[in-house]
């Protein structure tokens, strides 16, 4: 048996305390704080860095949030770095303003003044340039309609001069005041006429007592096409037209009235029964008579069954331009008078 005095105690009565983990280390002692606290944080630090629990969420377990950086503006140099390498964006530019003196445009064809950039400006003028070189075409449509609008043949079989191959037309008379195609046909031609003369439309009034003459002349395409137009109204006084007076003769010169042209007249009236408002003809028919035959035509026809000779002073122009003269004092041999519309 062994004696209790020789018996030696391997071990202390309190155990050793293990560290959690070998990368923790208790926290720096610090004066203010006693060797008790010290064990129970180490305990709680052990636990929140090995088991997480609802315990563990405290403010002391709670990293501090890091403080953002300050932003700093960039400096000039940098900003401007950066927009050149930056590819530069195209939008593309919207005229908002025409400038009238670079842009205002003369065409040499039809004489007509567009402002150049302008949509509606350059249709317009596409579409009128078209006609006064052209004419109109005269389709089955309107032939179809002739006979209710009161279109009559008044010469067929018309030669035209300068034509080599013997080019045949025919000379139809029209009331002004038709409706239908054949009278939107009209319109579009009187539109064209007053916009190349500058002057404005007949009035209604005047187209009842009016009648429209067309030389018709056949086109590749099979249509006819209106290779001149004659307005011819019904009138009843004129003016004869005078020399121009010398410049010496400044008290008879008073005494007479200047219309365009460069024409002077005497005031007092004459009987006249036929008027000539508009005359027109493509500049691609020109210079072939055909002024001279729808007026020719016009006098035979315009009063019925009486024949008007212009010579004698029975026809009339309003205010012919500088191309409408010459063709007045060809035709008419100088008996022609001048009216106002």
């Amino acid at each position: 048996m062994y004696s209790h005095s020789s018996a030696r105690r391997t071990y202390t009565s309190r155990p050793r305390q293990r560290p959690c983990s070998p990368q923790t280390s208790p926290p720096p002692s610090s004066p203010s704080v006693d060797a008790g606290v010290k064990r129970k944080r180490v305990l709680l630090d052990c636990v929140s860095i090995n088991s997480p629990s609802k315990r563990a969420n405290t403010s002391d377990s709670i990293a501090p949030k890091p403080k953002p950086k300050p932003v700093t503006k960039p400096s000039i140099a940098s900003r401007k770095s950066n927009n050149a390498l930056k590819k530069p964006t195209t939008r593309p530019l919207t005229q908002l303003h025409f400038v009238v003196d670079s842009t205002l445009r003369t065409c040499p064809s039809c004489a007509l003044s567009y402002i150049q950039g302008a949509i509606d400006d350059e249709t317009l003028h596409k579409k009128h340039c078209a006609r006064v070189q052209r004419g109109l075409e005269w389709g089955k449509e309107e032939e179809k309609e002739a006979y209710k609008a009161g279109v009559r043949v008044v010469e067929d079989f018309v030669r035209i001069k300068g034509h080599i191959d013997a080019t045949h037309g025919r000379i139809i008379a029209i009331p002004a005041h038709v409706g239908g195609k054949i009278g939107a046909k009209l319109t579009s031609l009187l539109e064209t006429i007053d916009l190349a003369l500058s002057s404005p439309g007949l009035s209604p009034r005047t187209l009842k007592i009016s009648k429209a003459y067309f030389l018709l002349l056949p086109s590749p395409s099979g249509r006819e096409r209106i290779a001149g137009c004659v307005i011819a109204q019904q009138i009843f006084s004129a003016m004869n037209v005078v020399a121009t007076p010398p410049l010496d003769a400044a008290a008879d010169q008073n005494k007479l009235v200047s219309v365009e042209g460069g024409l002077y007249c005497s005031p007092e009236l004459h009987p006249t029964p036929l008027g000539i408002p508009r005359l027109f003809v493509p500049s691609k028919h020109r210079r072939q008579g055909i002024a001279k035959l729808l007026l020719t035509a016009a006098a035979k026809t315009f009063v019925h069954g009486c024949e008007l000779d212009p010579t004698k002073g029975q026809v009339a122009f309003s205010q012919p331009t500088g191309d409408g003269r010459k063709v007045m004092e060809n035709w008419g041999k100088g008996g022609i008078r001048i009216y106002e519309d």
